[in-house]
């Protein structure tokens, strides 16, 4: 018996299942299609840990470009240019305004309270110059009232009226400068070596002395008057349009004891005259002359009216 005779027949016909079939054997057409293959997980974390490195990266190295700014810097770009609106601009400059006028108004304060650190004697010393000037107000109406009821009840009224006109006439020449005057007062020397005095300063001086109760002014022979200015006259001073010289002498008629202290008040002509370099020298004396005159001048529109 032959080998080939003794291996059993497969049965013509019989086909073996796909599933057994070699894949060469099957026909490319009957082979079914292959669903697309999901990427792999670690594809897709390695890409995107990928990413994140490079968008970690991007800003390190524009940090990196850049320079590194100070605190100084960053404050300078933040402050210009500056970024303000018009309703921040107005109410800026109505505070510049406002802080403008208080600073003003403190300089003022300032100024007009000069006696706010005087010393307590020259405290003192102005209040009785007031109280000196309320006096001689009150003695001068008192005077007045007399002199009304001496008239009223005079039986001789006419002589009574002539002999009031007479004192007043000398009252008034006086004033006026057409009589010679004489009494208590002081005499006031001021010494300009380097000509820093101006005539401002000595109408100041006039206007403290007339202020402080002077009866009878005269300076350097000239009979100071209601109508007396000073002037600056080609390196000097005149007084009606006369030039003086210095030194310059107040001859004064009146209660010392006023006079003085009105010159020599804190930031008053005494200390004015000082700060130019001047010397100032005040003396009192139990009597002063003032025999400067004036001619009578007859006014050209004014009458005297009876009513």
């Amino acid at each position: 018996m032959s080998t080939n005779d003794s291996q059993p027949e497969e049965p013509m016909g019989s086909e073996l299942p796909p599933q057994d079939r070699p894949e060469q054997d099957v026909p490319r057409e009957a082979q079914p299609a292959q669903p697309a293959r999901p990427a792999e997980p670690a594809e897709t974390a390695e890409t995107a840990a990928s990413a994140a490195s490079a968008a970690d990266a991007a800003p390190d190295a524009a940090q990196a470009v850049a320079p590194a700014q100070t605190g100084r810097q960053r404050l300078a770009e933040g402050l210009w240019p500056p970024r303000v609106s018009r309703a921040q601009l107005i109410v800026a400059l109505l505070l510049f305004v406002l802080g403008l006028g208080l600073a003003i108004q403190v300089r003022s304060n300032s100024d007009s309270s000069a006696l706010r650190g005087a010393r307590q004697e020259d405290l003192v010393r102005i209040l009785d110059e007031l109280d000196g000037r309320t006096k001689r107000l009150e003695d001068e109406k008192q005077q007045l009232e007399d002199q009304r009821k001496e008239l009223e009840s005079s039986s001789n009224q006419a002589e009574e009226a002539r002999r009031q006109t007479i004192e007043k006439e000398r009252q008034l020449g006086i004033l006026a400068g057409t009589v010679a005057a004489q009494g208590p007062g002081i005499t006031l020397k001021i010494t300009d070596p380097k000509g820093q005095v101006q005539s401002d300063q000595l109408l100041d001086t006039l206007q403290e002395l007339r202020a402080a109760g002077a009866e009878a002014i005269q300076v350097n022979g000239v009979r100071i008057v209601a109508g007396s200015f000073f002037s600056d006259e080609g390196g000097g001073i005149g007084i009606d349009g006369k030039k003086i010289t210095q030194p310059y002498e107040f001859k004064v008629i009146g209660k010392a004891q006023d006079l003085e202290p009105a010159l020599n008040i804190p930031g008053g002509v005494v200390q004015t005259l000082e700060k130019e370099q001047a010397t100032v020298a005040v003396t009192r004396s139990a009597k002063i002359v003032v025999d400067a005159l004036r001619a009578a001048k007859q006014p050209d529109y004014a009458r005297s009216s009876s009513s």
